[in-house]
């Protein structure tokens, strides 16, 4: 084995140990669900909706939430919409004869952003539970019930949940979020967890504070700013929602890697709480550092001593270590890899948080969002 090979094996053997440890804790707590002490209660909800050219499916994701199992008397929601179609005329008519939940419609008159809509939503909630969801995703008729139930422990002032059926089939994101339901139960069980999901999280109202106005990830930095200020922050995998994913490595490059970007650039402003607010900044924060700005530069820089150690040793037929790694992302793009899609999940996540970390570093990204039509077809 040459120089370089034997720097490739160094570098991703280190890049593993952080991971070994985790399994090695996880299988030493041994985690199960919520860590919050519930109990039932009933507080009044404001469910905030960000809308942005919602016409194909907004009366869809309307139906849903009217389907909650929760007393709609009880309910406010708060639209934002920034819409430049028939999006909020479709709300209006929708709700046109309804008594509840009761409309708050709030129409931008220019898009800003998702983060400066949220936080004029957050404002005008009046309720004592806050819900945000996303348009394109379902919720399980329960999940008011049980996101009140987390939030009745007085130590918990935020509440998120699990993609229990990831629409559209894409294997390799129900792979990473199962991998992903087991690290935020160990770090719900430590203290608190730091991501937080679009389709649905749930806050006390006196706990919201502003995010940031060129924020990429609102959810998780509202989550990490209510830890900071003393409540935890929690995963509840009885909380279920919904969400479309593509798995073709190309087609989940957009979606993926803005949300990378969003949780890298987040954690660097936040880098200060790093070793504070317990285990969250001694344990939970190291963790997650590790694995979306160190750990992928390490694979990077891992797969490219690989490479060239296969190729000082063998010319071209080191060419086969490259053509070896395109048949991996074609079978996990595919979804072919059966049991070891799980891995290949977690790879395809570092290359989406290696490309965000360079295109951080380049300066790009903004507080704007796409819509992806093909993921709104596996919604619709």
């Amino acid at each position: 084995m040459n120089r370089l090979a034997k720097a490739a094996a160094v570098v991703i053997a280190v890049a593993a140990i952080p991971y070994f440890c985790f399994l090695a804790l996880y299988g030493l707590i041994r985690p199960e669900g919520s860590p919050a002490r519930k109990r039932d209660a009933e507080p009044t909800v404001s469910i905030v909706l960000p809308t942005y050219n919602e016409s194909d499916i907004i009366e869809k994701k309307l139906d849903d939430l009217l389907e909650l199992d929760y007393p709609m008397e009880n309910i406010e929601l708060v639209v934002v919409d920034s819409s430049d179609d028939e999006t909020p005329d479709l709300i209006r008519e929708y709700f046109a004869d309804r008594e509840h939940p009761s409309l708050n419609l709030i129409e931008e008159k220019e898009r800003r952003g998702l983060a400066p809509a949220l936080n004029d939503a957050y404002a005008a909630a009046e309720n004592e539970m806050v819900v945000k969801t996303d348009c394109d995703s379902f919720t399980a008729n329960d999940v008011l019930r049980v996101a009140a139930a987390n939030l009745a422990d007085p130590d918990v002032a935020a509440v998120t949940g699990k993609n229990t059926d990831v629409l559209g089939g894409s294997e390799v994101e129900e792979g990473y979020r199962g991998v992903q339901a087991h690290i935020q139960t160990l770090e719900s069980h430590l203290d608190s967890t730091l991501i937080f999901h679009g389709p649905f999280s749930a806050f006390e109202n006196d706990a919201i504070v502003p995010i940031d106005p060129e924020s990429l990830a609102d959810d998780t930095e509202l989550a990490l700013k209510i830890r900071r200020n003393g409540k935890r922050v929690i995963y509840d995998p009885e909380i279920r929602y919904s969400e479309a994913s593509h798995s073709n490595f190309g087609k989940r490059r957009l979606q993926k890697d803005r949300r990378g970007m969003g949780l890298i650039r987040l954690l660097v402003q936040h880098r200060d709480a790093l070793g504070r607010h317990g285990k969250y900044g001694g344990v939970v924060l190291p963790f997650n550092w590790w694995f979306m700005i160190v750990s992928p530069w390490l694979v990077a820089l891992g797969i490219g001593l690989l490479t060239g150690g296969a190729l000082v040793a063998a010319g071209p037929f080191g060419l086969v270590v490259p053509a070896g790694l395109g048949v991996f992302i074609k079978l996990g793009g595919s979804d072919c890899l059966g049991p070891l899609q799980p891995v290949y999940a977690i790879f395809d996540t570092q290359v989406s948080l290696f490309r965000a970390s360079v295109e951080l570093l380049r300066g790009e990204g903004d507080g704007t969002w796409e819509i992806d039509e093909e993921l709104r077809e596996a919604f619709e």
